[in-house]
């Protein structure tokens, strides 16, 4: 129950955001609203006034703004106020509306968040050490071994790991010069941040050959994940892992970074339990990381990096939110590129059982950062999908509306019906198809899969 009050509350606000901004730029443009509701079903609650019938419905999973004229088969009228005897720019900039106030929803919370309590590893603001080095790596090339310092990276002498990473990023595929102490000794040397990127934005850090030292302890086991090699091993909760084959890790983005050079080769962990020293051999497994590609595993969730809280300036937790928002959002179309090139399985998506999950277990995290960035990530995808052109959605209204303008005419009414018509047969097999994933997804099920 308490899970369901959470969704019904976030999505609840969501929606609330949607749908209003469709409200608002439909009132400004002189459209009659007859309905803004907040669910599907029966009318449990509400009020009119001005014209407008305030509603809170049986099934307060979405929401709706009932516009005169508004349904295909409708009445057509020359009353002002019906939405289909005003300009196509008009109805797109209402169409546009809904989600465009779950964008700006989601850039006002992450905003606050960077300026009230920002989150961030402890490492990124240290000195630049190093935890791993990739055999065969640009850098490697360059003598720099695991344990030593970068004191010099670009033209920041002394630099943070923030500036290397940063700094990397703005000159993908050229020669920075580069400085770190091994042994005590300095070495002055340059080499080529050879990447396929082609801007900041797409730059995966991972590919410079070094991987940062991110804390002073060993890796952490949380959990396990069932049937993965670290159970098969005899790994358990609590453990720590202090080496793998002899080298020293301190990080999980080490131990994977490792992992992937060996190509899967049988291992030997060196691993604390209870004040013993234990020595575990185990086999990774190449899985799927659910972006497409693959990657060896040893299957277990860790104890992360210690965090700090910083507070942004005004300035500064704009520029962040915008970085944040627009990550999210490319990130949809990734995910459905993926879908259509038949790498992530549409078994990924989530429905509203799989959001109650993510909402819950962000309430139930310590602080209310958790949550707050979570409601931005909701509400940045509901923004995104209800610009896809499917009719029905946003996207599709603003689609028909773009083949009007361009044959200077309306769609017969009998030709938008049928659209709509089929449209709202596929989003309820959609729908249906997206609870099921959720529901096999339950913990029930999964063990009886497993």
């Amino acid at each position: 129950m308490t899970t369901v009050l959470q969704l019904l509350l976030v999505l609840g606000l969501m929606v609330l955001v949607h749908e209003f901004g469709h409200f608002a730029v439909a009132k400004w443009c002189g459209v009659r609203v007859e309905a803004f509701a907040i669910g599907f079903g029966k009318r449990v609650v509400g009020f009119r006034r001005g014209g407008t019938d305030y509603q809170i419905n049986a099934l307060p999973l979405g929401g709706y703004v009932k516009m005169a004229g508004e349904i295909p088969g409708e009445e057509t009228s020359s009353d002002p106020g019906d939405l289909n005897n005003h300009p196509r720019w008009q109805r797109m900039l209402i169409a546009l509306a809904g989600p465009f106030a779950n964008f700006v929803l989601a850039f006002v919370l992450m905003a606050a968040v960077y300026m009230v309590h920002n989150e961030v590893n402890e490492y990124i603001s240290g000195a630049a050490v190093t935890d791993y080095i990739s055999p065969g790596s640009p850098v490697a090339a360059t003598g720099i071994r695991a344990g030593d310092t970068i004191v010099h990276f670009d033209d920041v002498e002394n630099p943070t790991w923030d500036d290397v990473l940063n700094h990397a990023a703005l000159h993908l595929n050229r020669t920075v010069t580069f400085s770190y102490v091994h042994d005590g000794q300095r070495v002055n040397t340059n080499f080529l941040i050879s990447t396929t990127a082609t801007s900041p934005d797409q730059f995966d850090p991972a590919t410079l050959g070094f991987v940062p030292k991110m804390q002073a302890t060993p890796v952490k086991v949380s959990a396990l994940v069932s049937g993965a090699p670290a159970e098969l091993a005899g790994l358990k909760p609590g453990d720590q892992i202090v080496s793998i084959d002899g080298l020293t890790v301190h990080s999980v983005n080490a131990l994977l970074a490792y992992l992937q050079d060996q190509k899967g080769k049988l291992a030997l962990l060196n691993v604390l339990r209870d004040g013993h020293t234990l020595m575990i051999p185990i086999t990774p497994e190449l899985t799927d990381a659910g972006d497409g590609t693959k990657g060896y595993r040893l299957g277990f969730q860790y104890v992360p990096p210690p965090v700090k809280v910083e507070r942004l300036s005004f300035a500064k937790s704009l520029s962040a939110s915008w970085v944040f928002n627009k990550k999210k959002s490319l990130l949809v179309f990734d995910v459905l590129k993926g879908m259509f090139e038949r790498h992530i399985s549409v078994k990924s998506l989530s429905g509203p059982i799989g959001i109650a999950q993510v909402v819950h277990e962000a309430a139930e995290a310590q602080g209310w950062m958790p949550l707050v960035s979570t409601m931005a990530v909701i509400s940045v995808n509901l923004g995104m999908f209800n610009l896809l052109p499917f009719p029905i959605l946003d996207g599709g209204m603003i689609f028909l509306l773009l083949i009007e303008s361009l044959f200077r005419r309306d769609l017969p009414m009998p030709v938008k019906e049928r659209i709509y018509q089929v449209a709202f047969v596929c989003i309820v097999l959609f729908a249906a198809m997206v609870i099921f994933n959720d529901i096999t997804k339950l913990p029930i099920f999964a063990k009886l899969k497993s």
